[in-house]
């Protein structure tokens, strides 16, 4: 790219309006301002003339993608947390660096945990359809629409990052008893604060779990952590909530169980196959058996502009010729 000329950014999904504005500013930016998803085939003609390509969650740069890239591509700055959507490992081999959002979306996305947490168990959606629906309700009745309790239950929180501790801090402050999986135990003081059990066996949480809440990234190793299996290890009054990644979570076998009643209930805000939702899971729905949000977890005003102003510094700090600050590597992940 010539001295002082303006890199191409192509961006695959309309953003807030004032991080659009600033990256007019700041770059040649090709943005999608009808915000419909990009083809397979439309992503891989962008990485031709593209310097930077900003994706979100809904775009594949896979390795079919990538092998179109022209010589000029070399940042991919993902609008967005996760970086599932993207081959990284290819994107590197090719001399492409790869950028993410971090920590922006914690506070946001545990807020919409402990949402589900409550709504589920407390049943809060099949009470608001009551009023919405054409039949008249009858009134409060001592029998009627009753939840369970959440004080004093057992969380079990899979993935203890910044998003599950954020989680912990607010099921802590609901009188919920912390306990949590990891690849690894977080810090001691971590632990003292959240007053939180480490489990390094998954098996053996999840069997002696009221709630477990599931909020590690998805990546190879994690593809359906919570397989059928140990799915059979939950208790029937158990609760499945998962606002990380839909393909951690056997989507067939957690419908069938909760249809067979072998489990209470769960929150979802994401899919194994988004934008398709399992037809199992909203015929559950309807019965009232699974509370189902379309991948709300993030959406905030706030969240969002901080995303793309991360976008944005990593860009900039790369075109500077300095290493941006939220580089992924295949070995992080």
């Amino acid at each position: 790219m010539a001295k002082g000329k303006k890199p191409l950014v192509v961006v695959t999904r309309k953003l807030p309006d004032n991080v659009e504005l600033r990256m007019r500013e700041l770059f040649d930016a090709r943005l999608n301002t009808d915000d419909k998803p990009l083809t397979q085939a439309e992503l891989a003609e962008a990485v031709k003339s593209a310097d930077v390509l900003v994706p979100t969650i809904t775009d594949q740069i896979d390795a079919s993608v990538l092998s179109k890239a022209g010589e000029q591509l070399k940042l991919i700055a993902n609008f967005g947390n996760g970086v599932d959507n993207i081959d990284v490992a290819t994107a590197v081999q090719r001399g492409i660096t790869v950028t993410n959002t971090p920590g922006v979306l914690t506070e946001d996305t545990a807020d919409m945990t402990m949402a589900l947490i409550l709504a589920v168990p407390r049943r809060l959606v099949e009470g608001s359809h009551v009023l919405t629906s054409e039949k008249d309700w009858a009134g409060w009745s001592p029998t009627w629409m009753m939840g369970h309790r959440i004080w004093g239950k057992r969380l079990g929180i899979i993935g203890m990052g910044r998003i599950g501790q954020a989680v912990a801090r607010r099921a802590r402050a609901f009188g919920l008893q912390i306990h949590y999986h990891n690849r690894r135990k977080v810090a001691p003081k971590i632990e003292e604060e959240l007053d939180a059990t480490y489990w390094e066996s998954l098996d053996q949480m999840l069997a002696r779990m009221d709630i477990v809440s599931v909020n590690c990234p998805h990546t190879p190793a994690t593809y359906h952590l919570l397989s059928a299996r140990r799915l059979k290890l939950l208790r029937p009054q158990a609760y499945v909530v998962n606002t990380a990644r839909g393909e951690v979570v056997d989507e067939n076998a957690l419908a069938r169980m909760l249809e067979s009643g072998d489990l209470a209930g769960a929150g979802l805000d994401v899919f194994e196959h988004e934008p398709a939702v399992n037809p199992k899971l909203v015929k559950l729905a309807r019965q009232g058996k699974v509370v189902l949000l379309p991948h709300m977890g993030s959406a905030t005003l706030e969240g969002r502009i901080d995303m793309g102003e991360k976008v944005i510094i990593n860009i900039r700090t790369f075109m500077d010729g300095h290493r941006p600050p939220d580089r992924v590597l295949p070995s992080m992940l």
